[in-house]
């Protein structure tokens, strides 16, 4: 159930510009995921590399400015 969480959080991003950048602008997945459960959004650590993973995504920052190649659309 938390996985849709995560996925959910990934097509919002995908679908609005400003959501990215507020979290391509994090470091760490800790505090993204942090964020995300401010943000409505509640996941763990474990379910995030879950859903990266199935998806073949990286958290990596690349480019500049930095931005990750997680958010679908």
């Amino acid at each position: 159930m938390a996985k849709a969480k995560v996925e959910e959080l990934l097509i919002a991003g995908g679908a609005d510009r400003v959501l990215q950048a507020k979290y391509d602008a994090l470091k760490t997945k800790e505090d993204f995921v942090a964020m995300a459960g401010a943000d409505g959004y509640e996941f763990t650590l474990a379910e995030l590399d879950d859903v990266l993973k199935e998806s073949g995504d990286s958290f990596d920052l690349i480019g500049n400015p930095a931005k990750r190649q997680i958010w679908w659309k």
